[in-house]
């Protein structure tokens, strides 16, 4: 059951939807300088939605004019400077400590429940067009009102004790800076963090690819919709021997299929910075024996070089040789 004080975030009535965008539409801009009004529950969960397309962290207040989609429609329609929009955002996911028990609770439970945040979502839209608030002025950025379900990309990288293990050190030090926030809403927000940063990752590394698998080109859009479980973005240097950063980076990553996302992780396959495709040693002997295997990593339908797009960014040579010297050497 949802306690009183979060009900308006997490399972908001009709009426209540109601009253937080006739008051949000009544609002007027706040000239620079003056306090902000409070945000109300619908906007809270809007700017959450936005995080899992924008990454908060890479503007400050002198860029957050260039914040990307769909930040500027948000602040927009809020009467409030882009500033403020990423503000709330690093308040969702406790990097700035001055957020609010109540929202940082609605944060760790809403992204940590793909469902329940659909759910809300769908809520929040229907009450906006229902107060006359079209797609151009709040448009469906998780792309969820056609009938489609939110997808977190590049999940099936991640191992829940590989994440708990590399969160132990926030985890005290988190704790230790909010003593008001409960130990399991603490380790719910920080584990939901690590799966945002793993779906912007993967969505970076599959937009870079032009979302085709780089080993044999296959596409991830098929009778003209996208096919998200055909392709996976995963690392090339993986996530649980990656720093932070690296784990972020989307030139450590790769768009494959999952037949050759698997030869690649597992040493199949590797790739040299010239960006050709090798063999582990037996693979190709296999091959006149074995007419599945060549038909899954011969050539084809594997390229002798990676099948990227002339505008994507080349994978960093530095995880390319990570990949050839700790995980391609031992087979």
């Amino acid at each position: 059951m949802v306690r009183r004080e979060l009900r308006e975030f997490l399972d908001p009535t009709p009426a209540m939807l109601a009253d937080q965008w006739q008051s949000l539409l009544a609002r007027s801009v706040v000239p620079p300088g003056t306090r902000q009004v409070h945000f109300v529950p619908c906007e809270v969960v809007l700017c959450l939605g936005a995080s899992l397309l924008v990454d908060h962290s890479r503007f400050g207040s002198s860029t957050a004019s260039k914040a990307g989609y769909p930040v500027q429609h948000l602040a927009s329609l809020f009467k409030r400077p882009p500033t403020s929009v990423l503000a709330k955002m690093a308040n969702l996911d406790g990097s700035r400590s001055n957020g609010g028990y109540h929202e940082i609770e609605v944060s760790a439970r809403l992204m940590s429940d793909s469902a329940l945040l659909q759910d809300v979502y769908l809520r929040i839209m229907r009450a906006a067009r229902s107060a006359g608030i079209d797609s151009v002025r709040l448009p469906d950025f998780l792309q969820l009102e056609g009938g489609g379900a939110l997808w977190l990309s590049g999940q099936e990288e991640l191992v829940e004790s590989e994440i708990e293990a590399s969160l132990e050190d926030a985890l005290v030090k988190w704790s230790a800076e909010r003593d008001d926030v409960p130990i399991k809403t603490t380790q719910r927000l920080l584990t939901s963090t690590v799966r945002v940063g793993q779906h912007r990752f993967a969505e970076r590394v599959l937009a870079n690819h032009q979302h085709r698998c780089v080993f044999c080109g296959l596409s991830g859009t098929i009778g003209g919709k996208r096919r998200p479980r055909m392709l996976t973005a995963s690392h090339i240097k993986p996530w649980r021997d990656s720093t932070n950063k690296e784990r972020l980076d989307h030139r450590n990553g790769f768009t494959a299929c999952p037949t050759h996302d698997v030869a690649f992780d597992t040493g199949l396959i590797t790739v040299d910075g010239d960006l050709r495709v090798h063999y582990a040693s037996g693979v190709e002997a296999d091959f006149a024996k074995h007419g599945p295997l060549r038909n899954a990593l011969g050539r084809p339908p594997l390229a002798d070089r990676l099948v990227m797009p002339d505008s994507a960014e080349r994978p960093d040579v530095r995880y390319l040789d990570w990949h050839l010297s700790r995980i391609f050497v031992e087979y």
